[in-house]
C-alpha cells in the first residue's frame, strides 16, 4: 500500500516525491535523444557553412566585377609596402605627418609676442605698447 494521502493519484505522488515507476529503456532512449541533438546541430552547422560559402563566391564575383578588393588583402598589401619600405632601415618607421601639419608657412615678421598680444583685453594691450 502507498503512503499517499486518500483521493490522490499517482501522478501526485510523483509530484510529492513518492516513488517514480523507471522506465529500463531510460538510459538508452536518453542516448539516442542526445545523438539526434547532436546529429541535428551538425546539419544545421553544414547548411549554414554552405549558405555562406555561396554568399562568399557572390561577393567574390561583386569584388571582380568591380575591381575591389577584400579587406585582408588590403590590409596584407599595405603591411608589405611597410615592411618593404622599413626592409633596409635599421629604425622603426616614422609615422605619417598628418595633413595640415606643417603646411603652412611661417610668417617671418610676426613674432609670438605679436601673436599672444592679439588675445589679450584692449587695456593689457595698451600697457605692453607702451
Amino acid at each position: 500500500m502507498s503512503l499517499l494521502p486518500p483521493g490522490a493519484t499517482k501522478d501526485m505522488g510523483k509530484m510529492l516525491g513518492g516513488d517514480e515507476e523507471k522506465d529500463p529503456d531510460a538510459a538508452k532512449k536518453e542516448e539516442e535523444r542526445q545523438e539526434a541533438l547532436r546529429q541535428e546541430e551538425e546539419e544545421r552547422k553544414a547548411k549554414y557553412a554552405k549558405m555562406e560559402a555561396e554568399r562568399e563566391a557572390m561577393r567574390q564575383g561583386i569584388r571582380d566585377k568591380y575591381g575591389i578588393k577584400k579587406k585582408e588583402e588590403r590590409e596584407a598589401e599595405a603591411q608589405a609596402a611597410m615592411e618593404a619600405n622599413a626592409e633596409g632601415s635599421l629604425t622603426r618607421p616614422k609615422k605619417a605627418v598628418p595633413p595640415g601639419c606643417g603646411d603652412e608657412p611661417e610668417d617671418e615678421d610676426q613674432s609670438i609676442l605679436d601673436t599672444v598680444m592679439k588675445y589679450l583685453p584692449g587695456p593689457l594691450q595698451d600697457m605692453f605698447k607702451k
